[in-house]
């Protein structure tokens, strides 16, 4: 088991805590995690994008001139692609662009990414996350405390003090330990985690 500091909300060192490698100490499957990635930004795509093709152009009905004698090429229709305002060749149309990943391959994702944070210094892990009222500067305060200026903060428990005081900060993202995916933790700058997030995250994943 690997051990990690433990910080305070003013930053400083207050101790260590032993983390699975179960789950942050895995083999890290790049395949896996790219896959994962691609998967989540897939499925939020609408897919609602459409143009028409020929077929659907109004206009163009008749021949616009015979077929031999003029000097022209010869064409069929006004609406045809090479026209102005004609119909769009392969035109797109609405689709769904998602895919999925089975139960194994996730979880795996998921175990890979946060271990490569592990590995490179940027998972943050702090003995709790309490606050008196909603305020904004005072969780701004904390992250600067931290050295955390793009992260993702994994909480226990969802605390509405917590979470309204990091509603407006835009480079952070609040998550909840059953919440959170391959997508933010990798896209995140660090990923900070309280101390029952870890056990929690352990126990659901492990």
């Amino acid at each position: 088991m690997a051990n990690l500091s433990v910080f305070n909300m003013e930053g400083k060192e207050v101790g260590t805590i032993e983390v699975s490698d179960a789950v942050f100490g895995v083999e890290v499957n790049e395949h896996l995690v790219h896959m994962a990635v691609v998967q989540q930004l897939a499925n939020k795509r609408q897919g609602t994008q459409k143009a028409k093709t020929r077929s659907e152009v109004s206009g163009g009905g008749r021949k616009p001139w015979r077929q031999k004698g003029t000097g022209h090429a010869r064409q069929g229709s006004t609406r045809a692609p090479q026209w102005t305002g004609g119909g769009v060749v392969f035109a797109p149309v609405p689709r769904d662009y998602s895919f999925k990943l089975n139960r194994k391959e996730k979880r795996a994702a998921l175990k890979s990414a946060l271990t490569d944070r592990v590995q490179t210094n940027r998972l943050v892990v702090v003995d709790e996350l309490k606050f008196d009222e909603i305020k904004t500067k005072n969780f701004a305060q904390v992250m600067k405390n931290l050295n955390v200026s793009n992260g993702l903060v994994v909480v226990n428990e969802n605390d509405e003090k917590v979470m309204m005081s990091a509603k407006n900060i835009p480079d952070v993202k609040m998550a909840l330990p059953n919440t959170i995916n391959v997508y933010d933790v990798m896209k995140a700058g660090k990923v900070v985690l309280t101390k029952d997030a870890v056990k929690t995250i352990e126990e659901v994943y492990a």
